[in-house]
């Protein structure tokens, strides 16, 4: 059980930390009080700034302790920085209002179910027509376990789920490099062929001497043995295909001992077709191979952060268009649905909108913010298309049971569901590309992005790609409202990334875009707490 006792020594009669600030704030100025706070560990000291290795949330007996009033801030954006902020700040007792351009909470984090609608920049309006529990991440997919986006998840009580982020039972279709329609090769079979050739070439430069200078006989014996099993090479040190490339008909019983596939190709023809390039993915920090999803979908986990904050304080469709430092605070000017502007006035500001639209508002925070927000102003392209299919057949025909199938075509990536095992229904992310590939995609029509898609989904999966799909939706992400981009990759050692983090008077900055891991929750939310973190530690020093 944890108390408030102050212990020093067996002589101390049970002076209480309470006991002891009341003490100290006797003819003290709140400065001393609060770098009393900081020592017993009650609050960040006068001087605080974010650690990168620390997060202090703020607490309301960081208040009542030192007789201040928490302040109201108005926090722009209701992705995950923005309800991170408020929720956080909140918590502590700060009087929040969030407002937020779209008509849904989770900025990128966009899930699209049936009935929903959006509309592009250039007026394309598209309706989702999905059967009832088919959804759509439209962003963000996947959360890997060291994810702070997963200390949020369990705080809020939000259920979530396994996502399959690697299948080796998914396929590589490497068309440029020799794939043809109806021939794709399964992830299993790929990976044992270059591990096996891999393997192959360097035990005999073992052999050869080739590694005499770096590698003493112990050394080669070891290596040695562990090519022997992570190739699958026979006892001469050759790879010749084995049982982990899997089979063309399984082993089932009474001797049928299974068909093996037939191969493997030469090393000349395993290197040409150049799907070694996508294992490295398996050993990417980022890509943790056993991730997570909130279960119905990516935009659940805002949901929860709405409720937790109180709706009434998350404004939607109010799109913010002026922030102004003032002589007591700031100012911020929004439109509200289906009104004439209107400005709020608080003591402080947490912007986490993406960097292009705030410099189309009106503010007066100065040409060095300005110049550095234009740093991560251009967002990247990034694009998806959900094909919902009358049946399953990935899992019947073809055993794919989630996962991810990578190709060199413009699909890039053809991601599996993680969820629905059994059902009837199902939806597959037909392509989820970036950069030029998005672009081109962007550039067409909703319907032809579908055929373009199929079409060439059908080389991999069959003519069930195209007979079973029943509806779809794409989005184009810097077609997106208010968004107008995937992601900005930031330079964290410019000088212009350094001056945001300072914020600027009494606006303070947040986003993916504002920390070392762009383009993930994770980001957002450390962002969010730097942020909350340095807000604080000025408030009560103040």
């Amino acid at each position: 059980m944890v108390t408030d006792e102050l212990v020093t020594d067996a002589s101390t009669s049970g002076v209480s930390r309470r006991g002891l600030l009341q003490a100290v704030g006797v003819g003290s100025g709140a400065g001393v009080m609060f770098a009393t706070m900081g020592a017993l560990g009650l609050a960040p000291t006068a001087a605080a700034q974010p650690r990168a290795d620390a997060w202090t949330p703020p607490r309301g007996s960081d208040f009542t302790l030192t007789g201040r009033s928490a302040k109201k801030v108005v926090v722009v954006g209701a992705g995950p920085a923005g309800l991170a902020t408020a929720y956080e700040l909140q918590k502590a007792g700060y009087r929040v209002t969030v407002l937020e351009a779209r008509h849904r909470p989770g900025g990128r984090t966009l899930t699209i179910r049936g009935g929903d609608s959006e509309t592009d920049v250039d007026g394309v309006t598209q309706t989702a027509r999905f059967a009832d529990g088919i959804y759509m991440n439209a962003g963000a997919g996947r959360i890997a376990q060291w994810m702070v986006t997963m200390d949020y998840l369990r705080e809020l009580g939000v259920p979530y789920e396994v996502f399959t982020n690697a299948n080796a039972d998914a396929y590589l279709y490497n068309e440029r490099s020799g794939a043809t329609p109806g021939r794709p090769v399964r992830y299993r079979t790929a990976k044992a062929d270059v591990f096996g050739y891999t393997s192959e070439l360097l035990h005999h430069a073992t052999d050869q001497g080739a590694l005499d200078a770096r590698l003493t006989a112990d050394d080669k014996e070891n290596l040695r043995e562990f090519l022997r099993g992570w190739g699958s090479l026979k006892a001469d040190g050759t790879y010749a295909g084995g049982a982990n490339r899997g089979y063309e008909v399984y082993p089932s019983a009474w001797n049928a001992h299974g068909t093996p596939l037939p191969g493997p190709g030469s090393v000349s023809e395993v290197l040409a077709s150049r799907v070694g390039q996508y294992f490295p993915f398996e050993i990417n920090w980022e890509q943790s191979m056993l991730m997570f999803q909130p279960k119905g979908g990516m935009d659940t986990t805002y949901e929860y952060f709405v409720r937790a904050i109180g709706r009434q304080h998350v404004h939607f469709s109010s799109p913010v268009t002026g922030v102004e430092n003032t002589g007591g605070g700031v100012r911020v000017t929004y439109t509200p649905p289906h009104g004439r502007a209107r400005q709020v006035e608080a003591d402080f500001a947490v912007v986490t909108a993406p960097a292009g639209l705030m410099r189309r508002w009106d503010t007066n925070w100065g040409p060095e913010t300005d110049a550095a927000l234009g740093e991560f102003a251009v967002g990247s392209p990034a694009g998806k298309i959900g094909l919902q299919y009358r049946s399953r057949f990935w899992e019947d025909d073809h055993r794919i049971y989630g996962g991810i199938t990578e190709t060199d075509m413009d699909l890039a990536h053809v991601w599996y569901p993680s969820s629905g095992y059994g059902e009837r229904k199902g939806l597959v992310v037909g392509y989820y590309n970036t950069g030029a590939n998005a672009r081109a995609y962007a550039d067409l029509t909703p319907r032809e992005r579908e055929r373009r898609a199929v079409a060439q989904g059908v080389k991999i999966h069959g003519e069930k790609y195209r007979t079973e799909l029943e509806s779809s939706f794409s989005i184009a992400w810097h077609k997106v409202p208010y968004v107008e981009g995937a992601w900005a990759y930031p330079d964290t050692t410019s000088s212009g990334f350094k001056h945001l983090q300072q914020g600027s008077g009494n606006v303070y900055f947040a986003g993916d875009w504002m920390s070392e891991v762009s383009a993930w929750q994770h980001g957002a939310f450390w962002s969010a707490r730097y942020a909350v973190q340095a807000l604080h530690a000025r408030v009560m020093a103040g």
